[in-house]
């Protein structure tokens, strides 16, 4: 049953008491996000850029020197169980428990050098290029899909512009630029009937004046025409038909496997309008049972990134759509005494595709043991950098202006990587 919430004694400063507010049911709030995204478009970018990034996070750490940078000359306890096998490419060998990316190395490029990371379990740095500590008196740095939201707006489609399955920050930007996640309200509304969604519009209609009375926050910005936009893309379909892989070819489904689909869907997000979708595969922190473990672990991944490498191409979007795929840190260049591999933040390894990049190429190269970056250090934010160039933003021109009124630059390495782009 829908209630109308009025101004109370007690409760919260804004006057609203606490019960009353949580009364306005399932979904209710959730709702609210989605037309304040969708109100908040900014006009400082073309936002009519047809371009779109698939963020593959390996949560953990990823092996760098057990996946395409092995070191097959190194001593037995820094080498590891692995070969090396070529690629279609000359000079760049990968892990032989990647045969089928083997067979395609002209269409990806390996960053070899990645430096700049911090020793923390989190996508809080490959979302944003920064501790966490940087700018967190007025709300931290936002995630670079944020970033994109803020500066690009919804497409045509009206599609979310950021999806993540792992969440996200918007720092400084405020709630409205925080991702959608696709279990979430605002992507499906549990099966709610058009009349019931029709009675909650009147909801929102209703809750009009309590945002022109609270709004200082942000937290309940737009609820305005957008809202009717919002609920537009719920009732169309859009974004739940691109979730739905019922709806995608069965040969195509089977291509990515059971443990990447998300990857599949990931493209069908982006052909559906949203500019950056986020995932993440988990099990990296090998600690111990390295090799083992990574047996399965790659030939999973390149079970599914090599299907997304073919589907972009036969779709013609790997000229729009960029693929990176990396994690936290590197892992120590000496196996332990468990068979595994512990955290090394001094050295990294990147995976990017797609985006009309310079591929087939390896950038940078690790020291005889992989310890550090011996030639063509590449920093984290240069990476970011190259993200955003694809996606058609300057990142030496472009700036936000913070809480405090000061306008902030996206980056400081803010130039995108020389050898891609």
């Amino acid at each position: 049953m829908l209630k109308i919430l009025k101004k109370q004694s007690g409760g919260y400063c804004d006057g609203l008491n606490r019960r009353d507010f949580l009364q306005i049911g399932g979904g209710g709030l959730g709702a609210l996000s989605l037309p304040s995204l969708l109100r908040a478009e900014s006009k400082l970018v073309d936002s009519s850029v047809d371009k779109a990034v698939i963020h593959l996070h390996l949560a953990g750490g990823p092996s760098h020197q057990d996946m395409f940078d092995l070191k097959p000359d190194a001593p037995t306890e820094f080498r590891g169980e692995f070969n090396p096998v070529h690629t279609n490419v000359p000079g760049m060998d990968i892990c032989e428990h990647m045969p089928q990316l083997s067979t395609m190395a002209d269409k990806f490029a390996v960053i070899r050098s990645l430096v700049g990371m911090q020793n923390s379990h989190s996508h809080f740095h490959t979302s944003t290029g920064y501790d966490k500590r940087n700018l967190s008196n007025v709300g931290g740095r936002p995630y670079f899909g944020s970033v994109i939201a803020r500066l690009q707006g919804t497409t045509e489609t009206g599609a979310p512009p950021y999806i993540s399955y792992i969440g996200g920050e918007p720092g400084y930007l405020g709630p409205v630029y925080r991702p959608y996640k696709p279990s979430g309200t605002d992507l499906k509304l549990r099966s709610i009937s058009e009349e019931r969604l029709s009675d909650r519009r009147k909801l929102l209609g209703s809750l009009d004046q309590i945002r022109r009375d609270i709004d200082s926050s942000g937290q309940l910005e737009a609820l305005d025409s957008y809202t009717q936009q919002a609920a537009d893309l719920v009732t169309s379909g859009t974004v739940a038909d691109a979730l739905d892989l019922k709806l995608e070819d069965p040969n195509v489904v089977q291509r990515y496997g059971s443990k990447y689909s998300q990857l599949l869907i990931a493209r069908r997000l982006v052909e559906a309008g949203t500019r950056v979708v986020t995932i993440q595969s988990g099990g990296w922190d090998t600690h111990s049972n390295n090799f083992t473990s990574l047996k399965t672990r790659l030939t999973e991944l390149d079970m599914g990134v090599s299907a997304l490498l073919t589907d972009l191409s036969e779709r013609g979007l790997d000229q729009d759509v960029t693929l990176i795929v990396w994690g936290e840190f590197g892992r120590t260049p000496r196996v332990n005494s468990k068979a595994g591999r512990d955290h090394w933040p001094r050295l990294a390894m990147a995976f990017m595709a797609g985006g009309g990049m310079r591929l087939g190429q390896v950038i940078g190269a690790s020291s005889k043991n992989a310890e550090y970056a011996k030639d063509r250090p590449v920093h984290f934010q240069e990476v970011i950098a190259t993200l955003y160039h694809n996606m058609g933003i300057n990142c030496e021109t472009s700036q936000l202006v913070d809480p405090n009124g000061r306008p902030q630059y996206l980056l400081d390495h803010r130039q995108p990587i020389s050898e891609l782009v």
